[in-house]
């Protein structure tokens, strides 16, 4: 079985929303996260309580990442393996697309935004 399995994929989950839950939340790119959130008229100051349960929305089915996973470049979370899902939110109200990871008991955004795959047709 290719990683990510669905168990890893649970566990990363619950790290996740571990994570937020603590308020342990950060940004790789944070200029552009507040803006995709601006988009949907989310404050950020709303997003802890919205991603709790917006993570509990998710599920290894939702995975639309690479297998095994990608690992980031970006100087923050170099070489940290990135998780990407798509689903239908109910707590932001639309079909979302959230690829984060996991590093010192922290949840890094790298992108939280509209599923832009369906402006696109697919």
């Amino acid at each position: 079985m290719k990683r990510p399995s669905y168990r890893e994929l649970n566990g990363k989950l619950r790290e996740a929303k571990g994570a937020v839950s603590s308020g342990c939340i950060r940004f790789v790119e944070p200029v552009h996260v507040y803006s995709d959130l601006l988009e949907i008229d989310i404050l950020v100051e709303d997003l802890p309580q919205l991603l709790v349960q917006a993570i509990e929305e998710i599920g290894p089915a939702d995975y639309k990442g690479t297998r095994p996973p990608q690992r980031s470049y970006e100087t923050s979370i170099l070489n940290c393996e990135l998780f990407a899902f798509s689903w239908a939110s109910n707590a932001f109200g639309f079909t979302m697309y959230f690829k984060f990871a996991l590093k010192e008991a922290c949840v890094w955004i790298v992108s939280l935004h509209k599923d832009r795959s369906e402006r696109k047709g697919g």
